[in-house]
């Protein structure tokens, strides 16, 4: 597997996005072993027709914020960790050219692609930004910002540590009504259930979501895993643009 490609049989060739696996290495130009990270990036997107200079990065926080991405903020983030957008975990445009990026070992990143406007979007979520219903958030924005219409929208989640293996404290059961799983005197988080029912609940058909149902925990060996690496670890790359 040199990528994957969450929404490769529904985009009808007018986007490009894709998931890194570990075998591509470290993505990240702040988390891991940094030091061929751009080289990483540029491999990478180059082989999938992206110019890595106008990848646009977010320094993400685990938070609700949701940023509308335009030619001006091209290259933020792409070849310098210090100016990526500030405190976001969520990009939108409906720009074309116009690459969108986040980095995860573990968390869930969302793709989100409306063929009618046309528009993307692309989420980092992790179990706070699920409580905070960034999803909803992000989608509430392309329909302020471009009439997109959740009828209409394709959805890709990538892969991440699934209920399997993401182990929680029970406190977890004070924000989540659904989602927790529990195993004997332990509990874990389905981020894909709680991020799916929130954009059923929102208008999008259940059969424009496609889910990897790859765990980055069970498969460490090609993805990276916070979980299981601690916070050196190096971070894969989700990747959206308009063509």
């Amino acid at each position: 597997m040199n990528r994957y490609s969450p929404l490769r049989d529904s985009a009808d060739g007018k986007v490009v996005c894709a998931f890194s696996p570990r075998s591509l290495h470290n993505m990240s130009l702040y988390y891991g072993d940094t030091k061929e990270s751009l080289g990483n990036r540029k491999d990478f997107l180059t082989s999938l027709g992206i110019d890595y200079s106008a990848l646009v990065c977010a320094k993400q926080v685990h938070a609700d914020n949701v940023r509308y991405v335009k030619e001006a903020d091209s290259g933020k983030g792409a070849l310098f960790y210090e100016n990526s957008i500030p405190d976001t975990d969520a990009l939108i445009t409906d720009k074309r050219n116009l690459p969108l990026a986040i980095f995860t070992a573990d968390c869930l990143s969302i793709f989100l692609f409306d063929p009618r406007t046309p528009a993307i979007g692309l989420i980092h979520a992790g179990w706070r930004s699920s409580r905070e219903r960034i999803a909803v958030k992000t989608l509430a924005l392309m329909q302020e910002e471009f009439s997109s219409r959740a009828q209409d929208l394709l959805v890709g989640f990538g892969p991440s540590i699934r209920s399997c293996c993401y182990q929680v404290g029970s406190e977890l059961q004070d924000y989540f009504s659904d989602g927790i799983i529990k195993k004997e005197d332990s509990y874990y988080l389905d981020l894909i259930s709680i991020n799916k029912k929130q954009l059923l609940a929102s208008g999008v058909k259940e059969k424009n979501i496609f889910d990897a149902q790859i765990c980055t925990f069970c498969q460490a060996q090609e993805f990276f895993s916070y979980r299981k690496e601690g916070k050196s670890c190096g971070r894969s790359m989700s990747v959206i643009m308009l063509k």
